[in-house]
């Protein structure tokens, strides 16, 4: 069976906070998630277990993810010299804007193609951090994790994604993976 791993994560710093988006790796983890098909559970990763997110990363067939490429491995980069863009990856959101030319936010797939909205927001994670309210990040870090899954196996079986363009109309976007 192939282990498709689902992943997402969470920083404890901005951009504005560690000096500009030439910095992620500076933005530090806060929570990491992952959903695995092979043991068909959820894994919630504090800072002090990244290196055990690392390794499950390493060894999945395929990482799905949202921005993963741009973004979450780049905070991952902070915590090791492994080039983390070697792994096995599929990035929803560089598929989707390869072919439409520009960038969709997950949010926007999932509500047109699911009818599912996230539950919060990545600004308010932060502040769940300073308050230290690890718990309602992990919440909120593993239904992102679950969204990712749906709208990849969505995309999968249907091979199209649905999103509402900047004027509010549904569209749809053709996929192949």
């Amino acid at each position: 069976m192939k282990n498709i791993v689902y992943f997402d994560l969470e920083t404890q710093k901005s951009a504005d906070e560690v000096g500009g988006w030439d910095k992620i790796r500076d933005m530090r983890m806060s929570i990491g998630v992952t959903y695995s098909t092979a043991r068909g559970t959820y894994e919630i990763y504090s800072e002090k277990r990244v290196n055990e997110l690392i390794r499950e990363l390493q060894r999945a067939d395929l990482v799905v993810g949202f921005n993963n490429l741009r973004f979450d491995y780049e905070v991952l980069h902070g915590y090791t010299v492994l080039d983390l863009t070697q792994v096995p990856t599929l990035d929803m959101l560089v598929e989707v804007q390869r072919i439409l030319q520009h960038r969709l936010s997950l949010d926007s797939i999932a509500s047109a193609t699911l009818g599912l909205e996230k539950t919060s927001e990545g600004l308010l994670a932060l502040a769940w951090f300073k308050e230290g309210r690890m718990a309602e990040i992990a919440e909120y870090c593993c239904f992102d994790v679950k969204i990712t899954k749906l709208v990849h196996e969505y995309g999968a079986a249907h091979r199209q994604l649905f999103y509402k363009n900047r004027f509010g109309a549904r569209l749809s976007v053709a996929i192949n993976w």
